[in-house]
């Protein structure tokens, strides 16, 4: 799939929490990523479209340093894939997957799911915690609105509590690197557009870190963020400033359809033409 891109900074430019060169991703004979060129800078909100079975969860997985490419050369946090302790590169990225959302036991309180980040567990066991790591939890629960919920078991929470408990948990070590893959899957109206206000709200944010979330739908881009990758069959339909990259064509290409596209008060919208 033939695709543009603009000059790119140097893969180990230390002001890149993401640099990807030429990246490709082969498991069981079968191409997931192919020929993957990608920055993310350190004060950029990224937002990953595509169909299923486009890549974005391999392309993530990567980003998070959760796996290694087949080929290319992959800089997370100034760090190349390979030849660091990924153990170690982990704790500078916060993650919100489905996948660990299904590790976190249901009678876990929400305070214990947020503050266990600090240590990187799922469930608390013996593990202790020092003053500062509860008050930070408490702090991103009360940003979240999970705050008074802090008591109540996981298990018992609604779909949206879920999702912001999970994001609080996401930014409870201070993170570099934010991803967040798909995170109003599974919500209603309202609670897709209370998220989409409370992302806005961190996107918004000089302090906040890098930022990259994954999704299947234009109408759960946050306004503020800054730039889009839209995959295709694990190559890059286009890739930039979201103004210029997220396109009726564009989109059209990366989900097979001819698509309208439109824009108002910050926030997309797509139908079929």
């Amino acid at each position: 799939m033939a695709h543009d891109l603009p000059a790119l900074p140097a893969v180990d430019d230390p002001d890149l929490a993401v640099a990807a060169d030429r990246v490709a991703v082969v498991r069981s004979g079968q191409a997931l990523l192919r020929e993957i060129t990608w920055r993310v800078e350190l004060d950029e909100r990224w937002v990953v479209l595509g169909p299923n079975g486009a890549g974005k969860t391999t392309l993530i997985n990567l980003a998070a340093g959760r796996s290694h490419p087949t080929r290319g050369t992959m800089y997370v946090l100034g760090e190349r894939l390979g030849r660091t302790d990924l153990n170690e590169l982990r704790t500078r990225v916060g993650l919100s997957t489905a996948a660990l959302a299904e590790s976190i036991p249901g009678d876990e309180i929400v305070r214990n799911v947020v503050v266990t980040a600090a240590w990187s567990v799922v469930g608390r066991w013996r593990e202790s915690y020092d003053p500062a790591d509860l008050a930070r939890a408490e702090g991103l629960m009360a940003q979240l609105n999970v705050g008074h919920l802090a008591e109540r078991t996981y298990g018992t929470l609604s779909e949206g509590e879920r999702k912001r408990t999970q994001i609080a948990r996401a930014l409870m070590t201070d993170p570099e690197l934010l991803i967040l893959d798909e995170p109003a899957a599974g919500l209603d109206l309202g609670g897709r557009e209370d998220l989409v206000a409370r992302l806005a709200a961190v996107a918004a944010d000089p302090d906040a870190p890098a930022l990259v979330v994954v999704t299947h739908h234009v109408e759960e881009i946050p306004p503020g963020f800054t730039h889009a990758l839209l995959l295709r069959q694990g190559e890059i339909v286009a890739a930039g400033v979201l103004e210029e990259t997220l396109t009726a064509d564009n989109l059209s290409a990366t989900f097979g359809l001819p698509l309208k596209l439109s824009y108002e008060d910050g926030r997309f919208a797509a139908r079929a033409s």
